[in-house]
Formats: C-alpha cells, structure tokens, sequence
C-alpha cells in the first residue's frame, strides 16, 4: 500500500481537511501503516499534482482557513484500480529487524535476550491497548457514511491487529520460557 492511495481510500468516504485526514489515518489506519502529518500534506500536493484531488478553501472567521480536499474521478479510478491489484503475495513477506536481530541473538547474552523479549512483550501489550482504543474510533467514524456494510472491513482489520498482537504476545511468552529452561 502506498500513503496516497490510504488517503484516497479516506477521501472516498467524503472530503476532509489535512487535519481531519491526519486525524482519520490515525484513528484507523496507523496501526498498520504508519504516516506523519508533514508526509500526508507532501502525498496531498502530489495527489493534487497528479489530478486525483481538488481542493476549495473555506473561509472561516473564528479560526485560520481549511482546505477541503475532494476526490476527482481521476483519483476514484486510481483508488479502484488500486483496490482491484492483488497484493497477497506481497503481504505474506516479512521483514522485520526485530526477528533478524532475534535470529542472531545466539551472540548475545541469554539474560539480555529475555530482557529484549519481555520489552517486546509489553511493546506488543502497549499495542494491543492501542488497537482497543482504535475500535472506539472506527465506531464513532461509523456516522460518517451512509453504507453501514462497509465499516465491517474497518472492524476486521482492526480484529487482525488484535489478533496479530496476541499472537506476538503469545510468541514472546514461549521464547522466554525456552529460553529460561534453557538457562537453567
């Protein structure tokens, strides 16, 4: 996946600001593509650039002005030509630095890789609260559309970051534990 087409996907939904943008990617989608607010305004000058967006400017006496950014049919072809590529076998590769580092880690001392995994462990329980709070979000962005069926794709993917989480956990709790059996 790329920035520019998780911000078209958003937009598709109805227009927003960068802020509202910003906001909406960090409710749902940051936990698993992750993006900074410098890097959607960059992708939502490109995407204009590119014909995918229009913006209006509203005017507003009480705070500084927005720009609403809409989809333009060029960038709702890109969206669904986007969503219509298989990507499958691209998700199924993992690449972590955490488990090459967990491969070699027959270097190091046994004591300070249990230290790193029970670091992990409570990273990945941090996480998980995270994904929790993330399925109150999803719910109070439900009011935003009108096609109820489509926020059953929001929950099954928030339900994978739980899953996936629990298994992380799940991992780090055995390795200890072989580890420790092993030490002892």
């Amino acid at each position: 996946m790329s920035l520019k087409h998780g911000l078209l996907g958003l937009l598709n939904y109805g227009p927003m600001s960068g802020y509202e943008l910003d906001k909406a990617f960090k409710d749902s989608l940051n936990f698993f593509w992750q993006a900074g607010r410098s890097q959607i305004y960059r992708e939502l000058n490109t995407m204009k650039k590119l014909g995918w967006l229009s913006s209006t400017i509203i005017f507003q006496s009480d705070k500084p002005n927005k720009k609403l950014y809409s989809l333009t049919e060029k960038g709702k072809l890109e969206f669904q030509n986007w969503l219509s590529l298989d990507c499958i076998d691209e998700s199924l590769c993992i690449r972590s630095v955490f488990l090459m580092k967990t491969f070699f880690s027959g270097e190091k001392d046994t004591d300070d890789n249990i230290q790193m995994l029970i670091n992990y462990k409570e990273r990945c329980r941090e996480a998980l609260l995270g994904i929790e709070r993330k399925n109150s979000n999803i719910d109070s962005y439900k009011d935003c559309i009108t096609d109820k069926q489509k926020t059953l794709y929001w929950g099954a993917t928030a339900s994978f970051g739980k899953y996936y989480f629990e298994m992380c956990i799940r991992w780090a709790e055995d390795t200890i534990k072989l580890l420790e059996e092993e030490k002892a």
